[in-house]
């Protein structure tokens, strides 16, 4: 594993990357709230067979926030993306994405399809902010708030990470490491309110079931299955979604929306069955 900056446009972008220069690029983009390390273990098994590349989005981990919060809109996202993939001198690649990493993942394909040679979705890019029964008003109120919590130090930290994944590993330790930010004797977490509320706010003004009918017909779905009061509203939204994109969805039993931490092998399978 290795891990640098470029320069896209006028920020620096933080870059993780595993494998060979020469072998089938994968492209991973995590959700909100995580960082390139999000797909650590998934990547440290699939390393010998893929170039992996994963990168901190705009306002997480090590990349700078946009000063613009409408460059966090769908559209902006997509153009963002694309010039990482400029830079990086790639031609075509998979796209393998988590969570809002997988909203953004999908209006990427609608403009830029012809890079993508398939593309694998982790519990996100089904749920439109429609069907929500949340204002983004509300929705934004709350990632303000959440975001600018503090602990007191890394063991508190740590085990709130760890609460929101059913495994843990020393992988998954390097990964939680990677969201704390320390300042003044405090653990922050890496990403600002500012940013969370400016990521909602684009999710709603750019609702994903707007792009459905553009879709490849080849995508993949992983979808969690707990909790499970949220089972019915999942199922529902993941059927929508299939009729309008004719992708391919697979619930995974005993997965929450942490999906590739809880089962980073069925990601491995995944990517194996479809791309080698």
């Amino acid at each position: 594993m290795k891990r640098y900056y470029i320069e896209n446009g006028t920020m620096p972008v933080h870059v993780t990357e595993w494998g060979s220069q020469n072998a089938p690029v994968i492209f991973c983009l995590h959700g909100l709230g995580s960082t390139s390390l999000s797909f650590i273990e998934a990547a440290e098994e699939l390393q010998n067979e893929y170039r992996i590349i994963s990168v901190d989005a705009p306002g997480h981990g090590k990349t700078p926030a946009f000063e613009d919060p409408k460059k966090y809109e769908m559209q902006g996202m997509a153009e963002w993306i694309d010039g990482i993939i400029d830079h990086l001198e790639i031609d075509r690649f998979y796209f393998l994405s988590h969570s809002w990493g997988s909203f953004v993942h999908l209006f990427y394909l609608k403009n830029y399809k012809h890079r993508v040679l398939d593309s694998i979705l982790i519990d996100g890019g089904y749920q439109s902010k429609r069907h929500s029964g949340k204002s983004a008003e509300e929705e934004m109120a709350y990632y303000q708030e959440d975001f600018e919590q503090t602990w007191a130090d890394w063991e508190e930290f740590r085990e709130l990470v760890k609460s929101e994944t059913l495994t843990w590993s020393p992988l998954k330790e390097k990964a939680a490491e990677d969201l704390a930010l320390i300042k003044d004797g405090k653990h922050y977490w890496h990403a600002r309110g500012v940013t969370g509320a400016n990521i909602i706010r684009a999710m709603h003004k750019d609702d994903i079931e707007d792009v459905f009918d553009d879709m490849p017909k080849n995508i993949l779905l992983l979808r969690s299955t707990l909790p499970g009061h949220l089972e019915e509203d999942r199922r529902k939204q993941a059927r929508r979604f299939q009729q309008r994109t004719g992708a391919e969805v697979k619930p995974i039993s005993g997965a929450t929306h942490l999906l590739h931490w809880d089962n980073p092998g069925t990601v491995v399978e995944e990517v194996r069955r479809r791309w080698s």
